[in-house]
C-alpha cells in the first residue's frame, strides 16, 4: 500500500513540474459559433498585405514542422484534411526583444544573542526571526516568441477561433521542440472552447 502511494505521489510531483514548465496558452473563440459542427480543415498563406507578393517569412523547415504539430492536435479531435475544408488555418510566429523583470524577496539572517542575567546568573538566548527588508529587482534582456493559430470559417471568411502563446526563446528563431510545445499548450485550450 506504501508504494501505490509513493508512485502515486511520484506521478504527480511529476505532473505538477511539467505544468509549470508549459507556457500559458490563451484563447478567443466566436460565441456564436459551435465548433462541434467543423471537421475539415485546410491551410492557407499568410501574407502582411494584400500586395505582399511572399508569404510571411519562416524557413521551410519551421513551417513544416508548425502545420505538421497543428494537423497532430487537430487529428487527435477527429479533424481532417481536405480539399473542400470547412476551416481554414493560418499562423504567425513573432520573436522580438523584451525585458524580464523578477522581484526577489530579500530577507535578514536569523540570529540568537545571548544576554546575561545577573539576579539569575545564566546566560540567557534571545532568537531573532529574519525580517522581510524588501525585493531586490532584477532586469535582464530575453527573446519572447509568439505562436499564433487562426481558424477562419471557409464559407464567410470570418475568424471562428484564435490561439496563442508567448514564451522565452533561445534564439531569433523559434526551435522546433519550442514550437510544438507551444502548439500543445494552445491546444490544451481547444476543447475547453469547443462548445
Amino acid at each position: 500500500m506504501g508504494n501505490i502511494f509513493k508512485t502515486f505521489g511520484a506521478a504527480a510531483f511529476s505532473g505538477l513540474l511539467l505544468a509549470g514548465c508549459a507556457s500559458t496558452a490563451h484563447v478567443e473563440k466566436d460565441k456564436s459559433v459551435n465548433l462541434n459542427n467543423y471537421k475539415t480543415f485546410a491551410w492557407v498563406d499568410t501574407r502582411e498585405s494584400k500586395n505582399d507578393t511572399v508569404k510571411t517569412k519562416v524557413s521551410d523547415l519551421t513551417e513544416r514542422t508548425i502545420r505538421d504539430a497543428v494537423n497532430e492536435e487537430l487529428e487527435k479531435v477527429g479533424w481532417k484534411q481536405s480539399k473542400k475544408p470547412d476551416v481554414l488555418l493560418t499562423y504567425d510566429l513573432l520573436v522580438e526583444r523584451a525585458v524580464k523583470e523578477e522581484n526577489n524577496p530579500v530577507y535578514s539572517q536569523p540570529l540568537t544573542r545571548y544576554y546575561y542575567n545577573p539576579y539569575s546568573r545564566r546566560w540567557i538566548p534571545v532568537y531573532y526571526p529574519s525580517e522581510f527588508l524588501g525585493y531586490d529587482r532584477d532586469r535582464r534582456p530575453v527573446r519572447e516568441g509568439t505562436i499564433t493559430i487562426r481558424l477562419i470559417d471557409a464559407k464567410n471568411d470570418k475568424t471562428i477561433w484564435q490561439g496563442w502563446t508567448t514564451d522565452e526563446v533561445a534564439s531569433r528563431n523559434l526551435t522546433g521542440k519550442e514550437i510544438r510545445n507551444g502548439v500543445k499548450s494552445i491546444f490544451r485550450k481547444f476543447d475547453v472552447a469547443k462548445n
